[in-house]
């Protein structure tokens, strides 16, 4: 058993990138199945076919998003690269920084002259495709998983010995809702910091503003790092037009995530998943050291299913403690219905 157990712990380590993709699956399967939720609900239509709905809204939504402003934000994404040359001399000449352009045109020359392009080329070109094909792997597996989530649930649960089955499955249950409503309060919270960051940028006058806010948007996804890194090129453009510039970006910045932390996100979490900041913090460190950056990306949601594991069977069960587990009223709500 012993034997057994390490083994286990060793392939379970050897496939943590697999793990973490199944992971990613599984919140693809909770968002499809949190819009087709109501088209279930209201409609004659079977669990497969409000899947398919929701597919289709889904990505409605975003081939709509991307038709009426992907245009705009590519063309300002070029812009901002293509200014990057002008954006570093202006800098050189507000900071009094010199040789900062003159070093990166001399190492982009060592790597074009010792043939290093061609190897660097290949090796993105390789990392890209590998991205691409893991993102149609979630995607795939977690319409699949969508489709049929009890037969899955089922399966996981048959994995626990008889006596301990009935919790197994509630306690699937209430992670699964409890991932539903941290990944609908994120989305919220993700496009009200992007449509504020552009509406701050453009109102301050940034080049960009559309691109950066999308960007803003996007790294919402992952708290504390992404919103600072988001911030980087904007303040370096309000900078580049003059210190007073880059302070107000800053500041705009600032603002967005004061009034993100403590309005966005409490009326969020009246039905969402609140998790402590500590917590966060150092989910994404823990998680980042072990797995990387598909381990920092997932360290939120993976937070979410720890923070449901510890008070549900630790503090409950062993301690005998009263704590509200995430999740756990809509899953009672969601038995009772059926």
């Amino acid at each position: 058993m012993a034997a057994a157990v390490v083994t286990a712990m060793l392939l379970a380590w050897q496939l943590a990138n697999v793990l973490l993709l199944l992971f990613g699956a599984i919140l693809v399967a909770v968002l499809l199945k949190a819009v087709a939720g109501p088209v279930e609900r209201f409609t004659p239509l079977s669990e497969r076919w409000s899947v398919a709905i929701a597919c289709l809204i889904v990505g409605g939504v975003l081939v709509g998003f991307f038709t009426l402003m992907g245009t705009q934000i590519q063309t300002q994404a070029k812009t901002l690269v293509e200014g990057l040359p002008d954006l570093l001399e202006a800098l050189e000449q507000r900071f009094g920084i010199s040789g900062l352009r003159a070093w990166l045109e001399e190492q982009l020359a060592d790597v074009l002259r010792d043939g290093e392009i061609a190897v660097s080329v290949a090796t993105y070109a390789t990392t890209f495709a590998s991205i691409l094909a893991h993102v149609l792997i979630v995607i795939a597996s977690g319409i699949y998983l969508a489709t049929r989530p009890r037969a899955y649930a089922q399966g996981l649960k048959r994995l626990f010995p008889e006596q301990r089955q009935s919790e197994a499955r509630d306690t699937i249950g209430t992670i699964g809702d409890a991932l539903k409503l941290w990944l609908l309060g994120q989305l919220v919270a993700m496009v009200l910091v992007g449509v504020l960051t552009t509406l701050g940028l453009w109102l301050l006058g940034i080049q960009s503003a559309m691109a950066l806010g999308f960007l803003a948007g996007l790294l919402e996804f992952v708290p504390f790092v992404g919103p600072a890194l988001a911030a980087v090129p904007a303040i370096a453009l309000g900078l580049s037009e003059s210190p007073t510039t880059g302070l107000w970006v800053l500041g705009l910045y600032i603002l967005v995530q004061q009034v993100e932390g403590n309005l966005i996100t409490p009326l969020v979490q009246q039905r969402a998943v609140d998790l402590p900041p500590v917590v966060t913090i150092f989910a994404i460190l823990s998680f980042g050291v072990l797995f990387g950056t598909l381990g920092v990306l997932l360290a939120t949601p993976l937070a979410v299913v720890c923070l449901v594991l510890v008070k549900k069977h630790w503090m409950r069960d062993v301690l005998h403690e009263r704590v509200d587990v995430p999740g756990e009223d809509d899953n009672a709500s969601g038995e009772a219905a059926h």
